[in-house]
């Protein structure tokens, strides 16, 4: 498995906007290959931002790659963006991707 995460550092003041843009876009994930799932993830708030964080979950690597080349990757960021124009980040976001080592899942007998 692989998982790969953006951290967004929000300006106070436009986390609805934000999560607006994320709750009205395309995505296309659920077309690719090796898709598992998706998260938005709110952090904490810091003076100046409110830290959030995608996160995807891919079969693995190779996976993930073939997203970030797809006409469907280049189609669902073409819209990421705030309508108003202004920015509503401090900054680019930061990309992490990690291959998965080791995972442990409650088991359903123990539900």
């Amino acid at each position: 498995m692989f998982i790969a995460m953006n951290r967004f550092q929000v300006k106070i003041g436009s986390e609805t906007a934000f999560e607006t843009v994320w709750r009205t876009r395309e995505s296309y994930l659920s077309n690719m290959a090796g898709f598992v799932e998706f998260h938005l993830l709110k952090g904490p708030v810091a003076e100046d931002h409110t830290l959030y964080s995608s996160h995807t979950v891919w079969a693995d690597k190779a996976a993930f790659e073939a997203w970030t080349r797809s006409e469907e990757f280049r189609r669902a960021h073409a819209r990421a963006d705030n309508k108003t124009g202004e920015s509503l980040y401090l900054g680019h976001p930061k990309f992490e991707g990690f291959e998965v080592i080791m995972s442990e899942r409650k088991s359903s007998a123990a539900a």
